[in-house]
């Protein structure tokens, strides 16, 4: 019996001897977690050391250097491209950035439509709409991924569409073969969101492939974390000389790159294209070049973590929340953690839970919730036109918890506790306890 467990009930055993043996159900000794939830990954010190180094030379600017093999930013593209397995990578601000250009670069105009999942962050239609186009949504299903059925009506519906963005929401593929196939169909050029999915495989390859352009983060909650940051992945020449343009490549700095082509596809794009200076600076490409190594263990990590957590959380409470399952043919990084609520579990029953897992030191988001960002309705900026009843049941009873990896292994078990003891309190239910 684990440490923790033995001395809630020896106290528990106290409380009952003292006023009475009824004291266990009336008086419950709850689990409380002190740890914060929001712990993010800590820069490697060879990552500290070489953006010390760059402040010391004040060379912070990614072409303030004297070419492309003596720049930090190149090095991390070529790392980058080399780890997810694309011939051309450009760093970039955010990812945010990333997708708004990958949009362009493949030739959105002014207008266009653009299929994109209706559960995904909210930053990824505001780059649609930063890009100039106009968003439709498909509908996500109960595993939180893109509904394929769904995507097939949309597409039929809006034979004037010429792109889907699509996101791996929360490290989730869909069925990347039979959306690839959807598109092709209709004529539809796919791009993928990979803000979620660095170290996620479809069938063997990294994810970004199926796609004509991806989209990486290197933001505080990613897999890399430099605070803020995003790379562009595509093995189109075009697309990547377009990008380095609009990211800030003007007056031939293109030559200060490695991993984008040559100057007979740049051309006259310095020209022809604006610079929106959305690159990344060598500072954030310092931090993020020791994580890159590291990404393969920490993925392992995480994902016996994961697997610790959701079997525990079924074998104890199976009969009030379904973990998603995750589509055959993927290699997941489990570094949070989503389940649905039981539908015959009321929406007060369920804000209940969640107030009493805040309570206990646990924050559980709640993806249908009125604030949530990743909620469709709260995108006023670019309203869904069409009713999208799937994603709005399931957003309803969907929950979200990080599994931060500077955590120990004994901070899983208690979050499992906190989670199964907050079902109980709200919906009376009787532990089940292996």
């Amino acid at each position: 019996m684990p440490a923790t467990r033995f001395t809630k009930l020896a106290l528990a055993s106290i409380v009952a001897m003292a006023t009475g043996t009824n004291a266990l159900l009336t008086n419950p000794i709850r689990t409380t977690i002190s740890r914060d939830i929001k712990t993010p990954d800590p820069v490697p010190q060879s990552g500290i050391d070489e953006a010390v180094e760059l402040m010391s030379t004040g060379r912070m600017y990614r072409y303030n250097v004297k070419d492309a093999a003596s720049s930090t930013v190149s090095k991390c593209e070529v790392e980058i491209a080399a780890y997810t397995g694309h011939k051309y990578c450009v760093a970039l601000n955010s990812c945010g950035s990333a997708i708004m250009l990958m949009m362009k670069c493949a030739g959105l105009q002014p207008g266009d439509e653009v299929l994109s999942n209706a559960f995904t962050f909210g930053a990824v239609p505001s780059a649609i709409e930063h890009a100039g186009g106009k968003a439709v949504y498909v509908e996500s299903d109960y595993n939180h991924v893109m509904d394929v059925t769904d995507l097939e009506k949309k597409l039929v519906a809006h034979p004037n569409c010429k792109f889907c963005l699509i996101s791996h929401m929360r490290g989730k593929v869909a069925d990347m073969d039979a959306i690839k196939d959807a598109c092709d169909r209709h004529g539809v050029t796919l791009l993928e969101d990979c803000a979620h999915s660095l170290g996620v495989y479809w069938k063997g390859t990294h994810t970004g492939h199926v796609g004509k352009v991806a989209a990486i983060s290197s933001q505080s909650y990613k897999m890399i974390n430099s605070g803020e940051g995003g790379f562009l992945l595509t093995d189109d020449a075009e697309i990547a000389a377009k990008c380095a343009v609009y990211a800030g490549a003007y007056e031939g700095l293109a030559g200060k790159h490695t991993t984008v082509p040559g100057p007979e596809v740049f051309g006259d794009l310095p020209n022809q294209i604006p610079n929106y200076s959305v690159r990344m600076s060598a500072l954030a490409a310092a931090v993020i070049r020791p994580q890159i190594l590291t990404l393969d263990e920490r993925r392992e990590k995480y994902n016996e973590r994961y697997a610790f957590v959701t079997e525990k959380l079924v074998e104890r409470k199976g009969h009030l929340l379904s973990v998603p399952v995750n589509t055959p043919g993927m290699t997941p990084v489990h570094d949070s953690l989503q389940f649905n609520l039981n539908e015959d579990i009321t929406e007060e029953q369920v804000q209940k839970f969640l107030d009493e897992c805040a309570t206990h030191g646990l924050p559980v988001e709640l993806f249908g919730h009125k604030s949530n960002a990743r909620n469709f309705i709260n995108w006023k900026f670019a309203p869904a036109e069409d009713p999208l009843p799937l994603t709005a049941k399931m957003l309803k009873r969907a929950c979200d918890v990080r599994l931060p990896l500077m955590w120990d292994d004994e901070d899983f078990q208690t979050m499992v506790d906190v989670l199964c003891e907050s079902l109980d309190a709200a919906v009376a239910d009787e532990d089940v306890m292996a």
